[in-house]
């Protein structure tokens, strides 16, 4: 893994070229969870479409999701894609969440316990559960995504191939637990990712991912 300059060059280039990114877009910590179940194996702008329906139809809440049925569910998200799938996996979260005693309870628990408690849920995997601990608690965790794995790469400063956990800790250990540090750099990763090379002498991707000393 890349040492704290390395790491915070590439953050100073990312902002300084993308600007600050405002993410996550959710009015609530369980419209953020709703969407990191949802934005697995898909694009945002299929999550958008999905979460609209929700909203339309007075189900984004943990109450009314929790009592709808998985077939009514699954047609109101099906621009998400895997929608039986996803809905099952929502059901599961809402029902978590009322056994847990809800976000105000769980927001009491340290992340060492939190964490462990997600990645039990039924189709919670390690980047939902931490895109969940990030976004919607606000607890310094590093959230690795496949864009960030091309971007360490392309920058010689991971193989590509390390097991999450050992990416994840890398960033946790070389950089100070700063949750909206952590959000930033995750979120211009991400928007990084979706700006295509113009190889021009002012391009923006190029710019990002010329080499670091």
């Amino acid at each position: 893994m890349p040492n704290r300059d390395k790491l915070l060059i590439l953050y100073s280039r990312l902002y300084e070229v993308y600007g600050p990114q405002h993410w996550w877009p959710a009015e609530t910590a369980f419209e953020v969870m709703v969407g990191a179940v949802l934005t697995q194996n898909t694009a945002w702008t299929n999550v958008e479409k999905a979460i609209a329906n929700l909203k339309d139809a007075g189900k984004l809440a943990l109450k009314p999701m929790a009592r709808m049925t998985d077939r009514r569910l699954a047609r109101l998200i099906r621009p998400s894609g895997y929608f039986n799938l996803k809905a099952q996996r929502l059901k599961a979260l809402c029902a978590w969440l009322q056994e847990s005693g809800g976000v105000g309870k769980l927001r009491k628990i340290p992340t060492e316990r939190l964490r462990p408690a997600l990645l039990a849920v039924h189709g919670v995997g390690p980047e939902t559960a931490d895109s969940i601990l990030l976004y919607a608690f606000d607890r310094p965790v590093f959230v690795i995504d496949a864009y960030t794995r091309r971007l360490l790469k392309r920058l010689n400063f991971s193989e590509g191939n390390e097991p999450y956990e050992v990416l994840r800790s890398g960033f946790e250990s070389a950089l100070e637990p700063d949750p909206a540090m952590f959000n930033e750099f995750h979120a211009l990763i991400v928007r990084h990712a979706k700006v295509k090379c113009q190889n021009t002498r002012v391009c923006r991707h190029c710019l990002v991912e010329r080499p670091v000393k």
